[in-house]
């Protein structure tokens, strides 16, 4: 366990606060095409499909360097890593401006994805110094760098309307190259860091990093990153495009719409690690796939007209959503994902501490694999099926088979642990501990303590 000894608030706070601001910039970088792809899908001719490949190559790198930036973070530290992803990151953006056809944007934009590692590198980084009580809060402020994507969906329409796609692209590459500086500059050590150096002991091997990786569990609250983080990024990149095409809004509009989703899935990330503090990350994620759910239904349901034969004469009426009901509706699941987003993290510094970075790093890499592999779903859906809501039903069923497998998942764990109670049918949902229906005259179980059904 990592040592807090001589950590003051101050350091807190220092740590804190850089990572956050150098992940929300980053952020914003990672998401830029779903501004400027709008402007270079007219440019070059491009369908639905793509133009959602287009969207989703940088996410494609930022998930997969998750794994090694997680790696090399846990063994030189992200006061190193951070700074030079960063500065790499903003040789890329600039570069971007000078490609010209679509097979190179692609290979450019796997160059600029690199953003997208930067969450791990910040998780591994910032959870070394916190306690384990106040870890879910504390990632999950980090965690809310993700309005980085209200960011760009608000100001980037602007700088295209003024400066072009290009010159926008070099304000970013510019303001993320600024960010490396300053924090190169200000951060500092992590202890765990200052700890392994003073004593001389050799850093964690990849190979014992990656150790962790085996167990089903990792791989359980990767799924459900799938969703809450993956559906999140490609949802911030589709909802400009579905707006103008869906709406027919002008696309200042369109990226001001998108960023009242991006805004909330972003800054309630910290509610979210406050609540998994409080009340448990499992009840957490309940609450997110159930109102989730009810909101993609809605969502998903296409622009409908009915004729029904009535007794004097057929009655036609319509179904359908208003722009603004959509926009309601999506604030909400953004609400919503951005407490499931904490809720996932909050688990990994508690049941890994001394692997943050490797089981982070796969948990963020198939989460961003959600937000690569959706928009291309999307568009494809698009393409195939001709409406607009079809990208809506997709997420549907994933949040479908998602919640079924967690509610699966949970009750087995609860009969292992208590034998005794394979047989009843009549367990709470999101218990402190396994609660059974008392018989008559028989004493109330006593209550579990707090935290105890961490123990996954």
């Amino acid at each position: 366990m990592h040592t807090l000894d001589g950590v003051t608030r101050s350091d807190q706070a220092r740590a804190l606060g850089l990572s956050t601001f150098a992940f929300t910039v980053c952020f914003a970088v990672w998401t830029i095409f779903s501004i400027i792809g709008v402007r270079i899908k007219g440019e070059l001719g491009l369908n639905d499909t793509e133009f959602g490949l287009l969207v989703a190559t940088p996410v494609l790198t930022g998930s997969v360097s998750r794994i090694f930036l997680g790696v090399w973070t846990e063994q030189f530290g992200g006061r190193v890593i951070f700074p030079l992803q960063m500065m790499i990151t903003a040789i890329c953006v600039w570069l971007l401006t000078s490609v010209h056809t679509y097979e190179i944007f692609l290979i450019a934009a796997l160059g600029l994805g690199l953003a997208g590692g930067s969450f791990i590198v910040g998780i591994a980084y910032t959870s070394r110094w916190f306690d384990k009580e106040h870890q879910g809060t504390a990632l999950g402020i980090f965690g809310a760098g993700n309005v980085g994507a209200a960011v760009t969906n608000f100001a980037a329409p602007f700088l295209v309307v003024a400066l072009g796609w290009e010159g926008t692209a070099k304000v970013y590459a510019v303001v993320l190259a600024a960010t490396a500086i300053l924090f190169a500059v200000f951060a500092k050590t992590d202890p765990e860091q200052s700890a392994r150096r003073q004593s001389g002991k050799r850093a964690v091997s990849t190979l014992e990093q990656l150790a962790p990786l085996k167990k089903m569990q990792v791989w359980r609250f990767a799924t459900y990153y799938f969703f809450v983080f993956g559906g999140f990024v490609a949802l911030a990149s589709f909802l400009p495009r579905y707006y103008v095409g869906a709406y027919g809004l002008p696309l200042t509009t369109a990226g001001v719409f998108a960023g009242l989703y991006s805004l909330p899935a972003s800054v309630f990330r910290a509610l979210g690690g406050w609540m998994s503090d409080r009340w448990g990350a499992r009840a957490i994620m309940y609450l997110t796939f159930l109102v989730s759910l009810a909101v993609l239904f809605i969502l998903s349901y296409p622009q409908t007209s009915y004729t029904v034969a009535g007794i004097h004469a057929p009655i036609s009426f319509q179904f359908g959503l208003s722009v603004g009901v959509f926009v309601a509706l999506t604030v909400l699941l953004g609400f919503m994902m951005s407490l499931g987003k904490a809720a996932v993290y909050k688990h990994i510094p508690v049941y890994y501490p001394h692997h943050v970075g490797a089981v982070g790093g796969l948990v963020g890499m198939i989460g961003g694999l959600g937000g690569f592999v959706l928009p291309i779903c999307f568009g494809i859906l698009l393409d195939t099926t001709g409406i607009w809501t079809a990208p809506f039903m997709l997420m549907f069923a994933i949040v479908a088979l998602s919640t079924v497998w967690m509610h699966v998942a949970i009750r087995r764990m609860e009969r292992r642990r208590h034998p005794a109670l394979a047989a009843e049918k009549f367990l709470s949902d999101v218990p402190d501990a396994p609660l059974t229906r008392p018989e008559a005259g028989a004493a109330p179980r006593p209550e579990a303590p707090r935290g105890a059904h961490l123990a996954e």
